[in-house]
């Protein structure tokens, strides 16, 4: 703590305005005081009696007997506790002391008891008070008033009043501020030791105290007690910082990885007006954050964030609700439920104000009692009013300024407007899924007590683990190395009869060759969805002519502008041809080689039996989805399946086809971008809905037209085992299709082989089923 530049040894030597500085009372024969006045160090038996002039309690000195104690006696210690400044007086008597009735309750004297007092030296009060905290109210309740006061006169006033007086923590005094009796009471010191003064000692920085004297350089930070309707204003030296980070914290302890970026954007925005004192917030004219909203995927940390920043904070233990746990059967109890976790903070603000603690409350699972006014199919009403109440309580008519609330929710568009505006739930961080170097933060955390434990392998690369869990959320990863655990164990146990240890379990350790099995086990929800992708490519890329390679080459392109190019975020493929044409194992090989982190499909036959809003929050969801990831990858298949177009009548779901033009062309959201792979047989059908125009390209896939197409498909299916049967084979072909064109999708050619192939006259087989399909 910095000190005014002040000369506390000329202070200390300054004996001119000393109240001690007194001339030594007449002696008097015959009376045994004037003989055995007190020395320091020396005790004695005294009475209490009541302070002699009503006037002298606005010395706060103890007024004693001048014929009692030496004249460099200033302290005395009554009962071994309690340290006075005294006052000598002609009008106490001897083997008296004359507390005020402050004093007396503060020391718990009785009236006409016996005490112990001892004569204090100098020494014992030999550190000059660089700072002094006191809290002030009415002396008595029959006169508060909503007063409000100066702090910097307060202080300055004491500083003049009772320079050179030595004060404690806890002691209570009196003064008269603008005619009204205010009572003092001391809550905190720092202070200089004289050694330190005298230069024969030096100390980086004030040192808290027990008792110091008061001088006309020490800061006097005043501040109110809690219940008094008094009003402090000004600054009156509390231009330090609030302590309101927890002083032996240290953000390593926060065990949160891969939210560097959010966390400090929290602590920007919430956190860093709190620690400047009140009276400069209060000339900016602004209030403190009252709300924060923690959104984004399930297992992302949001809940471990909140826990976290209430061990932080120097504040009231955090409350901790979850939604559905506001929620009551009864009339009203819902509301009431709200209103029970605001209480000890109103209370606390109504006697304390701007100098109460933070009070925090956290909502998990938000969503469950706060979605949007009038969206409920309920009659009862009971959402609507626990919004409301909310409402009312984080700003409505009578304001708390010491209040944080922290939400969480999986679903921020389901939230009502009202939540999210300025003075509410302002600060709305999105907790995404980490990246690369968040992930091996996490993965670090999670496997410390391995590491620490010697139990993890030497050949286990956490980098590379980083590498590996693309789009894994935080609780995935830590899923990840419990699979990994599991499969540690399940070497050293040998399963019979019974199960029991294979060998010394001493020896365990988790290996390369765990993890990689967990990967395949622990698959991350906005991953790659690669059981359908390699269901939909089964038989794989068959390049039966120039134009596939072109197509792989074209869609490569597609692949690479969306990770390289900052102002397409968005690119848009139709892949259309006819039935059975490759498209879907066109799309399905291009998300499988993009290495996209998030790779969906949409597919009619997952949506088989739902209705038309099913699907729409089937679909819709998978592209919100997508916006979580940095990179995505959505193949859209069969649009027309999704549609419920048929030619018969035709007939289709407009309601659909509205959803997928909106989410066409919808940009994802910024430092976000998307591949959207479409495919339909039906391409004409599509442009009379406008559909195809939605996409920014369109390639054709073609169908087998060509012998050279033909002999590339047969050859890559062996069909046969001997060259000569191929021979015989293509030339029958070459008869067939001499006279006659024809075009075969890739689909039916690759059916036709297998069905000939179950024949012994394979030649023939093929022939019969070739002609029948051309």
């Amino acid at each position: 703590m910095s000190r005014a530049p002040y000369n506390y040894e000329r202070v200390y030597n300054n004996r001119e305005m000393d109240p001690y500085a007194r001339a030594p009372p007449p002696a008097r024969a015959g009376n045994p005081h004037s003989i055995s006045r007190l020395r320091p160090g020396e005790t004695r038996r005294m009475r209490v009696s009541k302070c002699p002039d009503p006037k002298l309690v606005y010395t706060n000195m103890l007024v004693v007997s001048e014929r009692d104690f030496e004249r460099d006696v200033r302290l005395i210690k009554v009962n071994e506790q309690h340290v006075f400044n005294i006052l000598p007086s002609v009008e106490c008597a001897a083997g008296e002391i004359g507390p005020a009735g402050l004093q007396r309750q503060w020391a718990q004297l009785s009236i006409n008891k016996e005490v112990t007092v001892e004569a204090l030296d100098d020494n014992a009060a030999c550190v000059f008070l660089s700072r002094m905290d006191v809290e002030v109210s009415f002396l008595r309740a029959t006169q508060e008033t909503a007063l409000s006061v100066d702090a910097d006169e307060i202080a300055e006033m004491l500083r003049g009043s009772f320079e050179n007086l030595a004060f404690s923590i806890g002691q209570p005094f009196v003064f008269d501020f603008q005619g009204s009796t205010i009572k003092g009471v001391v809550t905190g010191l720092a202070g200089v030791p004289l050694d330190v003064l005298q230069g024969t000692q030096t100390a980086d920085e004030d040192e808290a105290t027990a008792l110091g004297v008061l001088s006309a350089a020490t800061t006097v930070v005043v501040g109110k007690a809690s219940g008094t309707l008094l009003d402090v204003r000004g600054a009156a030296g509390r231009h330090r910082a609030n302590a309101i980070i927890q002083p032996d914290f240290r953000f390593e302890d926060l065990g949160i990885g891969g939210l560097d970026a959010e966390f400090s954007n929290i602590f920007r925005r919430a956190f860093a007006s709190r620690i400047f004192p009140p009276e400069l917030v209060d000339k900016l004219g602004i209030q403190h954050v009252k709300g924060i909203l923690l959104f984004g995927p399930p297992g992302t940390g949001k809940t471990l964030m909140a826990r976290q920043i209430g061990k932080m904070l120097n504040a009231v233990e955090p409350l901790i609700v979850s939604g559905p746990e506001i929620l009551n059967k009864f009339v009203g109890q819902s509301e009431e439920n709200v209103r029970k976790l605001f209480e000890p903070a109103e209370r606390e603000y109504r006697e304390r104000g701007d100098s109460s603690q933070l009070h925090i409350i956290i909502f998990d699972e938000l969503d469950a009692i706060c979605k949007q006014r009038g969206a409920r199919s309920d009659s009862t009403g009971v959402g609507d009013s626990v919004v409301n109440q909310l409402l009312a309580k984080m700003d409505g008519v009578d304001q708390l300024n010491n209040i944080l609330i922290i939400g969480m929710t999986n679903r921020k568009e389901l939230i009502d407007d009202a939540l999210l505006r300025p003075g509410r739930l302002e600060v709305q961080i999105e907790v995404g899924l980490p990246d690369e170097p968040g992930r091996l933060q996490i993965i670090k955390i999670h496997t410390a007590k391995i590491r620490d434990n010697g139990i993890l392998a030497a050949d286990v690369d956490l980098s590379e683990l980083a590498t590996l869990t693309k789009n894994f959320s935080g609780a995935e990863i830590a899923g990840l190395v419990k699979s990994a655990s599991s499969f540690a164990f399940n070497r050293h146990i040998r399963v019979g009869g019974t199960a029991e240890l294979a060998q010394d379990i001493a020896d365990m350790t988790l290996q390369r060759e765990d993890f990689i099995s967990a990967l395949d086990e622990v698959r991350p929800a906005f991953g790659v969805a690669a059981e359908e992708f390699d269901q939909c490519a089964a038989n794989g890329i068959i390049e039966f002519a120039p134009h596939v390679a072109d197509i792989l080459h074209k869609s490569h392109l597609f692949v690479e502008q969306v990770h390289q190019s900052t102002r397409s975020p968005l690119v848009s493929v139709l892949l259309h041809g006819a039935a059975g044409s490759g498209k879907t194992a066109l799309a399905a090989t291009i998300a499988q080689q993009s290495a996209f982190p998030f790779v969906k499909l949409v597919s009619p036959e997952s949506m088989i039996g739902f209705t038309d809003s099913q699907k729409i929050g089937a679909i819709t969801k998978i592209f919100n989805d997508s916006y979580k990831s940095p990179l995505s990858l959505i193949v859209v298949d069969d649009i027309e399946r999704l549609l419920e177009w048929v030619p018969i009548g035709a007939r289709f779901s407009n309601s659909i086809l509205q959803t997928l033009l909106v989410l066409i062309k919808k940009q994802p959201p910024r430092g976000r971008r998307l591949l959207l792979v479409g495919t339909t047989s039906e391409r004409d059908v599509l442009a009379q809905m406008d559909l195809s125009a939605g996409f920014s390209s369109e390639i054709y896939i073609e169908n087998i037209c060509t012998l050279d197409g033909l002999q590339k498909v047969v050859r890559h299916a062996r069909l046969f085992d001997s060259q000569n049967d191929y021979d015989a084979l293509f030339a029958t072909l070459a008869d067939y299709i001499a006279v006659r064109s024809f075009s075969v999708s890739i689909k039916k050619l690759l059916l036709l082989i297998e069905t000939a192939r179950q024949d012994p006259d394979r030649h023939s087989r093929f022939m019969d089923e070739f002609g029948t399909i051309c």
